[in-house]
């Protein structure tokens, strides 16, 4: 996965998956898949880009009791994806629960286990939303305390915005991987993502990887869009 690119697959079915990944695969480093595709084409999806030899970010988020989350990492880990993601906001115990999980299930099947990620504040939510559901109101603070609660978890990994990875770098020890979605070209359309940057900016301020959905997935031509992002890089 040295390719810095991983392409969000934010479509409605498995044959609109397959097609974009093959027409994609030759120049991103994996695919994502998330609630929308997973619910609606199953497991089964992982096993066939994996299968045609993709690396696989299965991006559910997990967040539930430690138990419940350690039995779901353990079947996301048979299907031999390279990332997953869990809440950080699930406190330590499950955090340590979902890594050992990982680690233990991977060890059992000859894999490698794949990177937990914990995911500290998602990319739409501002100050105002977290304030309106109790939480500390400056992003920047939020963010770093749950990186530091995944870090004694022992997770090797974090999804945060772009406009975070600065500060983490900075108090992170240097070997965590850091996931950025919340990429944005500058071309399309405004959305939902509140905290972007341009994927050259990620890069440079310290990201591993780069989770692209729209920019890519809905351009007029997914390929060319992709190159083009990989081009401005260097």
């Amino acid at each position: 996965m040295r390719n810095p690119l991983l392409v969000a697959l934010d479509v409605p079915t498995e044959e609109a998956a397959l097609g974009l990944a093959r027409e994609l695969a030759p120049v991103v480093g994996g695919f994502k898949i998330g609630s929308q595709l997973f619910t609606s084409a199953g497991p089964e999806i992982v096993r066939r880009l994996r299968g045609s030899g993709g690396a696989v970010f299965l991006d559910l988020k997990f967040h539930d009791i430690p138990n419940t989350v350690a039995k779901a990492v353990e079947a996301a880990v048979r299907l031999d994806i390279q990332m997953l993601t869990v809440h950080t906001s699930g406190g330590l115990e499950m955090l340590r629960a979902a890594e050992d999980s990982a680690q233990e299930t991977a060890r059992q099947m000859g894999l490698t286990a794949p990177l937990v990620l914990g995911v500290t504040v998602l990319t739409s939510m501002d100050g105002r939303a977290l304030n309106s559901i109790g939480c500390e109101a400056n992003v920047g603070k939020q963010v770093e305390r749950l990186a530091n609660l995944a870090i004694r978890a022992g997770l090797r990994g974090l999804v945060c915005s772009p406009l975070e990875i600065s500060a983490l770098r900075q108090l992170l020890p240097e070997d965590v991987k850091l996931v950025t979605p919340g990429i944005r070209t500058g071309a399309e359309p405004g959305d939902d993502q509140k905290r972007t940057l341009a994927p050259k900016e990620a890069l440079s301020a310290g990201a591993d990887w780069l989770v692209i959905g729209r920019p890519i997935y809905a351009a007029e031509n997914p390929r060319q869009a992709a190159e083009q992002i990989l081009a401005s890089l260097v």
